[in-house]
């Protein structure tokens, strides 16, 4: 089967400004080498701890950041470089649901005026664009009749439908869901996650789900990727990620899931990694992990391991893999 997005060793580096004169020039490695694929109509989860470089990753993927080096193929096209009508055309299938459902509105403009303007953009003729917009409000569950009113005038979970309006009015492809939940309330979370999941079905979307919260990404995914500094370390099927990681990462990150039976929370083992994380400013040599990892060996801190399948389906980044 062809995937539909193909990334190849991509990285993404920014430069850090001096604190000194004459101090050695600093790069921050946001994004240092990642690989993986996607398919049509299934959702692959991308987790890991705050600043591990899932929303700069997932920026990068859609060009809102040039990489700088590797590989980006859309739907067996080279999209990495770019310009012009060519770029232009991508993003029309490519889009994104930001996090904050707050700060992502123009609160300045009215509901209509937000779903529109992509479509300004596009082309599309009056006539198309207010029949787009009547039909997008009943789409994400918003009354048409409400397309007058300013993102103020709503709650942040119906913010959050307007920005997948938004999102959906070119009917792109792809989809980077960059949090989108993380600022709502619980019970709005469980909507925001249904109304992605029917809206994947009618359309036959494909997303990327960034998140840090496991429960979530495990109720929405296909395949999950574990990410750590930078670098894809775990990549599987949701079943064999959650119910037998390899990467001692991922093991500790699902050792922090609360568990909803008091017994059986009190008997299992909690896993505590010790240490901060490391700067990406300044990583660690070999292992990114290994300055925090439970099983580490001299050669984890001399050698970097490549991401590979140690079975069908389920990649690994460690030398010593949990349960195998």
């Amino acid at each position: 089967m062809k995937p539909l997005l193909k990334v190849e060793d991509l990285r993404k580096y920014f430069p850090v400004k001096k604190k000194k004169l004459f101090e050695k020039r600093r790069i921050l490695k946001a994004v240092d080498g990642v690989s993986f694929e996607v398919y049509e109509g299934e959702t692959l989860g991308l987790v890991g701890e705050s600043g591990c470089g899932k929303t700069t990753l997932g920026r990068t993927i859609l060009r809102l950041y040039k990489p700088t080096s590797g590989r980006i193929w859309f739907n067996g096209k080279d999209v990495t470089s770019l310009q012009g009508k060519e770029l232009k055309e991508f993003r029309r299938n490519a889009q994104i649901i930001f996090q904050d459902p707050y700060a992502s509105l123009n609160p300045r403009m009215k509901v209509k005026d937000i779903i529109e303007e992509p479509l300004i953009i596009h082309g599309f003729n009056r006539e198309e664009r207010e029949k787009i917009v009547d039909e997008i409000m009943v789409q994400v569950g918003l009354n048409p009749e409400h397309k007058f009113r300013y993102p103020h005038e709503f709650s942040g979970g119906q913010r959050q439908r307007i920005s997948i309006g938004r999102t959906i009015a070119l009917k792109p492809k792809l989809i980077v869901c960059d949090e989108p939940v993380s600022a709502l309330d619980v019970s709005i979370q469980a909507q925001i996650i249904n109304l992605l999941e029917e809206l994947q079905d009618k359309f036959k979307l494909t997303y990327i789900f960034i998140s840090h919260d496991l429960s979530v990404v495990r109720h929405i995914s296909d395949r999950v990727a574990v990410m750590y500094l930078g670098k894809i370390v775990e990549l599987a099927k949701k079943r064999d990620i959650y119910e037998q990681p390899h990467h001692p990462y991922t093991t500790a990150l699902l050792s922090a899931i609360p568990i909803p039976d008091p017994e059986k929370e009190r008997s299992r083992k909690r896993i505590i990694l010790k240490g901060d994380l490391p700067s990406p400013i300044n990583p660690p040599a070999g292992c990114k992990f290994h300055t925090r990892c439970f099983k580490a060996q001299p050669r984890c801190s001399k050698e970097e391991p490549q991401l590979i399948e140690i079975k069908p389906g389920h990649f690994v980044a460690c030398f010593y893999p949990e349960n195998v």
